[in-house]
C-alpha cells in the first residue's frame, strides 16, 4: 500500500506541464502546485516547523489552497482547518484559541486586520499566497518567524484536525490520523478502479468538479483525492449553477456530487436535460435529501441519484447506495441512506441500556469502520436510526437536539419532513426555544421555492395541525428569504435559533449570499 505523502510528490512529478486544476476558465499546471509545496515546506523548515506540527490554513475553493492543503500532508505536518467565511470577530476568536504556529491564508485574507491581529498575538508564524508565479508563496510582514509563547501541541501521526459542519451547535474539531485518511482513499480507489489500478501512480483521464468547500471535510477529502490518484480537478469557489452546469456540458463528468441544497438549486434553475446527459449517477451527502426531491431529480433528469451518509469521525462515508443497488431496491428504499460499505458495520441500539435493537426498530446508530483501524471499536453517534431487515439505513433525527416540551419529546425531522410536504415550502428547520412554562417549545423557519405561491407562517401552521400532534407544531414559523447555511450547505440551526432570539448570526453575509448562490 502507498504511503499517502510518498505518493503526492510522486504524482506533482510525473508531467509537471500538464493540466491539474481549472479554477476561473483557467489551468493550473501541476508544476505550479509543486512550487507552492516546495516552497511552504522550505519556508517551514528554515523557521524549524518540521513534521507533526500544526499548521493553520484558512481553506478557501482555490488551487492555491489546494496546494498548501497537498504542502502539509505531503510532509507528515498536520493541516488545522480555518474558516475563511467566518465573521471578523469570530475569525480572530478562532486563531486566538488555535495558536498554531504558523498559519497560511490567501493574501486577500491577510488584508483583514482580523487575521493579522489575531495572528500576531497568538505568536503565529504568517505565510501569504501570492498570484506571483516567482515567489508563490510570502512570508507576512512582522510575522516572518513564530513568537514566543505556548502553541497548538504538535500532533503526531495526525492529518487533520478537520471541523465538524457546525450544523447543531458550534463547530467541533476532530482529529483525522494519517493512516485513516490512507485507508480511505485507498478504499475509494479500491472501489472505483481496482486494487492494481489503485497501487499506480499516474495521470488519468476525466475531471472531477469540486464545489463542497475545502473547509469542510466533504471537499477536502475529493480534493485530496484527486491528487493521490493523478486525476484532474475543476474548482469552483462555491457552488452556483450556471457555472457548474457549463463545467458538466464541457469535462461531460459521468458522475458529479450535489449536497441536497445544491441539487434543489438545480432542479429549481429548470436547467436543460441535455446538458446533464453525460452523467450516470449523482452523489448526495452531508444533509437529509428528501425522498420527494431525489424522485423529482431522476424523473426530470434520468439520472440516479445515490446518497451516503458519513461524518468527520469515520474519515468518510459509511453507507450509501450503489447503482446496482438502486435498480433493484430505489422504489422499496427510497428515503434511505443505502447500506454499509465494504469493510464497514452498522448498528442501532438502545438509548439507555445500549443493547443491540433487532432490525426495523429505532435507536442510536453505531459504527465500526475499518478505515479507522483494526480495534478502533464501535463509534456511536447521536442520529436516530432504523436497519431494516435488507441492512438498509434510515436516519430518522439527531436524538442530541430533541426537544421536550411540557413532557413529550419532539424530533425536528419529523417536523421538518411535513412542512416540506406543502408546495410552496423549499425547505425548512426546526429548533428549540426556552419557554418558562413547557421548559422549550418548537419554532421553525421556511425558505420558500422560487416562484411558488406566497404563504405566511399562520398558514403553515394550520398546515402542520392536520398532519402532526398539537405539541409537535411550531409555536411560531417565519418565513425567509434565505436560510442560513454552513459552509457546507447544511441549514445552521444555530443562526435559525439566533433569527429566533433576536441575536445577529454567526454567518457572515458573504456566506450567506455566496452559499445561497443568488
Amino acid at each position: 500500500m502507498y504511503a499517502i505523502t510518498d505518493r503526492i510528490r510522486e504524482v506533482l512529478r510525473l508531467d509537471p506541464a500538464a493540466e491539474a486544476i481549472e479554477f476561473e476558465g483557467r489551468w493550473h499546471p501541476w508544476k505550479e502546485l509543486s512550487a507552492i509545496v516546495d516552497t511552504i515546506d522550505g519556508l517551514l523548515a528554515a523557521a524549524g516547523l518540521g513534521p507533526d506540527i500544526a499548521v493553520g490554513v484558512l481553506l478557501r475553493n482555490r488551487p492555491s489552497l489546494v496546494a498548501a492543503l497537498v504542502a502539509v500532508l505531503s510532509t507528515r505536518r498536520c493541516v488545522v482547518t480555518i474558516n475563511p467565511h467566518l465573521g471578523e470577530s469570530k475569525l480572530a476568536a478562532d486563531v486566538s484559541a488555535l495558536r498554531t504556529p504558523v498559519i497560511v491564508a490567501d493574501h486577500e485574507d491577510w488584508a483583514r486586520p482580523a487575521l493579522a491581529s489575531a495572528a500576531a498575538a497568538a505568536g503565529s508564524m504568517g505565510l501569504a499566497l501570492t498570484e506571483d508565479p516567482a515567489r508563490p508563496v510570502v512570508p507576512v510582514v512582522g510575522l516572518d518567524r513564530p513568537g514566543p509563547g505556548s502553541h497548538h501541541e504538535p500532533l503526531p501521526g495526525v492529518a487533520v484536525e478537520m471541523l465538524t459542519s457546525g450544523t447543531t451547535g458550534p463547530p467541533k474539531r476532530v482529529r483525522l490520523g494519517y493512516a485513516a485518511l490512507q485507508r480511505s482513499l485507498l478504499g475509494a480507489s479500491h472501489y472505483e478502479q481496482g486494487k492494481q489500478a489503485a497501487e499506480q501512480a499516474r495521470l488519468r483521464q476525466g475531471v472531477v468538479i469540486i464545489s463542497a468547500p475545502l473547509v469542510h471535510v466533504g471537499g477536502m477529502w475529493r480534493a485530496v483525492q484527486c491528487v493521490v490518484d493523478g486525476r484532474r480537478m475543476a474548482l469552483l469557489e462555491r457552488f452556483q449553477v450556471e457555472p457548474w452546469v457549463d463545467l458538466v456540458r464541457r469535462h461531460r463528468p459521468k458522475t458529479a456530487s450535489l449536497v441536497p441544497a445544491a441539487l434543489r438549486m438545480v432542479l429549481d434553475a429548470d436547467v436543460a436535460r441535455g446538458d446533464l446527459a453525460s452523467l450516470k449517477a449523482v452523489m448526495s451527502a452531508t444533509a437529509p435529501l428528501p425522498p420527494e426531491t431525489a424522485l423529482a431529480f431522476e424523473e426530470k433528469y434520468g439520472v440516479p441519484v445515490l446518497v451516503s451518509y458519513g461524518a468527520t469521525e469515520f474519515a468518510g462515508g459509511v453507507a450509501g447506495w450503489t447503482l446496482a443497488d438502486h435498480r433493484k431496491w430505489a422504489e422499496a428504499k427510497r428515503g434511505s441512506v443505502g447500506r454499509a460499505h465494504p469493510g464497514c458495520e452498522l448498528r442501532v441500539v438502545d438509548p439507555v441500556d445500549g443493547r443491540i435493537l433487532p432490525p426495523g426498530h429505532q435507536g442510536l446508530l453505531e459504527a465500526k469502520s475499518s478505515q479507522l483501524g483494526e480495534g478502533s471499536g464501535w463509534t456511536r453517534t447521536t442520529d436516530l436510526a432504523i436497519i431494516d431487515a435488507d441492512g438498509f439505513l434510515w436516519i430518522k433525527g439527531r436524538a442530541d437536539n430533541a426537544i421536550i416540551r411540557g413532557g413529550f419529546k419532539i424530533i425536528p425531522g419529523e417536523v421538518v419532513e411535513v412542512l416540506q410536504r406543502h408546495p410552496s415550502v423549499r425547505e425548512a428547520s426546526v429548533v428549540g426555544l426556552p419557554d418558562e412554562r413547557l421548559g422549550q417549545v418548537p419554532v421553525a423557519a421556511v425558505e420558500l421555492a422560487d416562484g411558488a405561491p406566497a404563504v405566511d407562517g399562520e398558514a403553515l401552521r394550520a398546515f402542520a395541525r392536520e398532519h402532526l400532534a398539537s405539541y409537535q407544531v411550531p409555536k411560531e414559523i417565519r418565513v425567509v428569504g434565505r436560510l442560513p447555511r454552513t459552509p457546507s450547505m447544511k441549514v445552521s440551526e444555530g443562526d435559525v435559533r439566533a433569527l429566533f432570539e433576536g441575536r445577529p448570526t454567526e454567518t457572515t453575509d458573504e456566506r450567506c449570499a455566496g452559499e445561497g448562490g443568488q
